[in-house]
């Protein structure tokens, strides 16, 4: 149960992370949030039982300290995300780096000075009496991730107020997730007490995520929060993914008639017009289409059906025939482009001149 969850939710963090990754190659954009994603997916990953039991192989426990550094990695990627969208990047960027350079020498140091560590799970609770670097450890690691969430939180907060639609909608999952997290990290720092304060403190293992309150704390919310998060951080880039969508569907719609208009006018044919975004693409390929179609004597008044009938027959546009009703005026001028040229393209391929080739073959 376990390790279906932590492997479930971590790799969909990293699938979603490597998607972030190829987006950012495309618009620039977004690499820190892919990263962040994947060292989350990948913190979950490690953090399995059964992964655990393999690393453990190596050193006693290296799944807890891999698992807890990749964490504190991803929360400071997050944390300079939401920042960037709240508008305080550059004013706190120095210190939150810091900060995860120090967390991260402390934890180390500390994990590797400590003997006597479990192999398999690595739980620590009969050790923290007897090993003040545990304590150390577990100290740092929640204090970093506590101030880590809390920023996350209250930047979130700000800029839930003055967002809209899907990125307020992300932030708000955000803002979630933050409440699970902090449910998790007073769970660690009570079992931390607990255990220091107990005479003989044994292991507490888990049977299942959400067996006991406890559990439920360590092993449950950690896992929901991670699953908000990816929720969160994916919501927003929602609208540009079916733009996206739309714009590919778009360019096929418009091969064909940008195809037929290139044979006749070569000299249309941008030389670079399979670089840049999707987006690029498709603006490229419009602005093509439109200098053949005035190359061919189709201006924006006529209508779809008579342009596709000029292009087949190389005549001029029939000068009585009704011209299409304007768009309507919540369209912009992009979307208006569009319409028309995609009915251009679509009367081109379905009403071939008797005799003639049909253009979509």
């Amino acid at each position: 149960m376990i390790d279906l969850l932590f492997f479930g939710v971590g790799l969909l963090a990293v699938a979603v992370g490597i998607w972030r990754a190829v987006r950012a190659r495309r618009t620039g954009a977004g690499a820190g949030l892919a990263t962040s994603l994947i060292a989350l997916g990948i913190a979950l990953c490690l953090l399995a039982d059964s992964a655990q039991a393999i690393e453990s192989r190596l050193y006693p426990s290296l799944g807890r300290l891999l698992s807890n550094l990749a964490t504190m990695v991803a929360a400071y990627g997050i944390e300079v995300t939401v920042a960037e969208i709240g508008g305080v990047a550059e004013r706190r960027r120095r210190a939150r780096l810091g900060a995860l350079i120090v967390a991260l020498v402390v934890l180390t140091a500390s994990f590797f000075a400590t003997r006597g560590l479990p192999t398999g799970v690595g739980l620590f609770d009969e050790l923290y009496r007897s090993n003040p670097t545990l304590v150390a450890y577990i100290v740092v690691y929640t204090l970093y991730l506590g101030f880590a969430v809390a920023d996350i939180a209250v930047v979130s907060a700000g800029a839930v107020r003055a967002g809209a639609g899907a990125l307020r909608a992300g932030l708000g999952i955000m803002l979630l997730a933050c409440v699970f997290a902090f449910a998790y990290l007073v769970g660690k720092i009570v079992d931390l007490l607990s255990d220091l304060t107990a005479e003989h403190p044994v292991r507490n293992l888990c049977r299942g995520a959400f067996s006991t309150v406890r559990c439920t704390l360590a092993v449950g919310f950690p896992a929901i929060s991670v699953l908000l998060i990816v929720v969160g951080l994916t919501v927003p880039a929602l609208p540009a993914l079916g733009r996206t969508v739309r714009d590919a569907r778009t360019r096929a719609v418009l091969r064909p008639l940008r195809q037929h208009l290139a044979e006749r006018y070569p000299d249309i044919v941008r030389l670079d017009d399979a670089s840049g975004t999707g987006r690029e693409r498709l603006l490229t390929m419009m602005s093509e289409i439109n200098d053949g179609l005035l190359l061919s004597g189709v201006g924006p008044e006529v209508p779809p059906g008579a342009a596709a009938q000029v292009l087949r027959s190389a005549a001029a546009p029939a000068p009585d025939e009704p011209a299409e009703p304007p768009a309507p005026h919540r369209e912009t001028a992009f979307e208006a482009d569009v319409a028309r040229l995609r009915a251009i393209a679509q009367a081109f391929r379905a009403e071939p001149k008797a005799g003639a080739a049909n253009p979509a073959r």
